[in-house]
């Protein structure tokens, strides 16, 4: 029993590992251009710091918001993204996230909090 035990607990580790996938770079088709990147008080989390840009997708500028608190800037220029998450319960206002993908094959989440024409 013992045994059993103590070789679970050793193959835990890979085993949970190798339970998330790498993100296949294929399904990130969307370009976002950072133009700025700077780090703010959030809208989310109460007194975080947090990271914010302003983007360009598509030709159309956005603001999106990190909701995890941290330190780090994001430097200015091109990411390959995804729509994570979108939903639209009315036809004049909606709620989106965008997932990128950067060259180390991390992966991190941005929420839209503004938009511009």
């Amino acid at each position: 029993m013992k045994k059993a035990v103590l070789a679970l607990l050793l193959i835990a580790p890979s085993i949970s590992w190798a339970a998330k996938p790498a993100p296949n770079p294929a399904d990130y088709t969307i370009t976002v251009h950072v133009q700025a990147s700077r780090l703010a008080q959030s809208h989310y989390v109460n007194l975080a710091t947090v990271q914010q840009l302003t983007v360009v997708i598509d030709g159309k500028k956005y603001e999106l918001e990190e909701r995890y608190p941290g330190n780090d800037v994001l430097r200015v220029g091109d990411y390959k993204a995804r729509i994570a998450e979108d939903k639209t319960q009315r036809a004049y206002e909606y709620q989106r996230t965008y997932e990128f993908l950067f060259p180390d094959g991390q992966i991190r989440q941005y929420y839209v909090v503004g938009e511009e024409q």
